[in-house]
Order: structure tokens, then C-alpha cells, then sequence
């Protein structure tokens, strides 16, 4: 029996529902800007974390240091064209490194499997490609997660913050209205999206972007200084628009059930 006032749950991947501290888009995206001389660092590459990746190297290449950088090792000013170079070095780095890191969060099976007893659909959506998420999905799979749809980067016109991916999951799934759905995301970009399409948007502070530990790193971590990392991790998501903000996806169903 559904108890709750949703139809849909749409999922993020990389520190939604695999990869704890969403680290495999940093280190291929770090390893790519390598490949053209800049040393770039987490913080940077992090920043635009959840957009379309194409989106994300453009936003890269946008900042004025990396900008700087770019002309000074490449001896030109960025154009459209290094985008798509990069994006093609991006490529096989990231199927490699999202398919390392694509253990399932803890919990998120469970979510998942009590989320559908209800009778309550199931899709994602993600900035990585589809042919980045190849193997995600297979190790997913594997381990008990199968979402209902996925929509991709650059399979709608816009990606995030645009709501446009939603809207393709619900138009597919004739799932209606917006207020109804669910948007769970780790990413600002990702709240944003949820809350521009007229959903319900939960921020997940620990298991992402934000903080970006692997899951060792956050288990180490003292009571205290989690707390103190996790305070201003749970107000930019907030700022970004969250109607809920939780740890993990875990904690999904039953602050779903309180927030009612």
C-alpha cells in the first residue's frame, strides 16, 4: 500500500544511488584536463558537478584560472572545438571510472524495493553519457538495481538545472502532475532540476558531491566532525532549492514519511 503522495521517485546515480562521495567524475575528469597540461583540482571540478558533462567541461573551461591556465599551456584561448576533444578523452575515462566505482550506496537496494511494494515507479537520470553509464547499469544490475527508465545526458535539448529530464521520465512513463514526483539528488544542479520542474527535491548531504568522501573516509570520520563537515554540505543543497535534505538515500522513505 502506498502511503505516501507520489507516483515516481527519480534517482540521481553518482552519490545518489552508487558511487559514495561521487568521486569517479572527479578523477576522469582530472585525468582528461591532465592529458592538456592543467593540473586541476577536486574543488574546481567539483563546482559544476550534476550538469551534462559536455556542460561541465564548458563550465570548466569557463572559469577564469582554468581559462587563464588553458591559454598559457595551449597558447590559445578554449573554443568549442576543445570540447568536443576532451569529451572524446572523457569518454573511455569515465566508463573506466564510474564502472570501478559502481557499487550500490548502502541502502539503496532496500529503498528501492520497498519504494516499488508500493507501487510507486522508479527512474534516474544522470549528466554522464549513455554510453558512460554502460557499465553502471550492468553492475547496478547485478546488484539489485534496475530503474524503470533513464534518461541521459544530451538525450534532451537542455540538461540540468533544466527540468527537461524530468519531464521526458514522466512523459514516458505517463506519470502526472509534477507535484508527484520525487527528484533525489546529491548535486545543487540536481535540486535545482527538481525544483524547477514543480517536484518534491531531496538533497542528499553525505553520500555526495558536497563532501565527497568514499564511504571509508566518512565511516572514520569523529561524530563531531561529520556534523561540522556535513553542516555547510546540508545548507548549499538547502540554498539550492531542497524541500528535504537527508544523509543518504537510506534515510529516503521514512523523511518522505515525516515530511508528509
Amino acid at each position: 500500500m502506498n502511503d505516501l503522495p507520489y507516483d515516481l521517485v527519480i534517482f540521481d546515480w553518482a552519490g545518489t544511488m552508487v558511487d559514495f562521495g561521487c568521486r569517479a567524475p572527479v578523477a576522469a575528469l582530472i585525468a582528461a584536463f591532465a592529458k592538456r597540461g592543467l593540473d586541476l583540482d577536486e574543488p574546481t571540478v567539483r563546482a559544476d558537478m550534476g550538469k551534462a558533462k559536455a556542460d561541465h567541461v564548458r563550465a570548466l573551461l569557463a572559469r577564469p584560472e582554468v581559462a587563464a591556465a588553458w591559454t598559457r599551456v595551449q597558447g590559445a584561448a578554449s573554443a568549442e572545438g576543445d570540447v568536443a576533444s576532451l569529451m572524446a578523452d572523457l569518454e573511455p575515462l569515465m566508463r573506466d571510472a564510474a564502472g570501478a566505482a559502481s557499487a550500490l550506496i548502502p541502502g539503496a537496494a532496500a529503498t528501492v524495493a520497498e519504494l516499488r511494494a508500493m507501487g510507486i515507479k522508479v527512474a534516474s537520470s544522470t549528466g554522464y553519457t549513455r554510453e558512460m553509464m554502460g557499465p553502471v547499469l550492468a553492475r547496478a544490475a547485478e546488484q539489485g538495481y534496475a530503474p524503470d527508465h533513464l534518461v541521459c545526458a544530451n538525450e534532451t535539448p537542455a540538461g540540468r538545472p533544466a527540468p527537461l529530464m524530468i519531464y521526458k521520465a514522466c512523459a514516458d512513463l505517463g506519470v502526472w502532475p509534477l507535484s508527484r514526483v520525487v527528484k533525489v539528488d546529491d548535486s545543487e544542479a540536481g535540486v535545482t532540476e527538481g525544483r524547477n520542474a514543480g517536484c518534491f527535491s531531496v538533497g542528499l548531504a553525505a553520500s555526495g558531491n558536497g563532501l565527497g568522501l568514499s564511504l571509508e573516509a566518512f565511516e572514520a570520520l569523529g561524530a563531531g566532525e561529520r556534523e561540522a563537515r556535513l553542516e555547510p554540505v546540508r545548507a548549499s543543497l538547502r540554498a539550492a532549492g531542497a524541500d528535504l535534505v537527508i544523509d543518504t538515500v537510506a534515510e529516503l522513505i521514512p523523511a518522505l514519511r515525516a515530511s508528509r
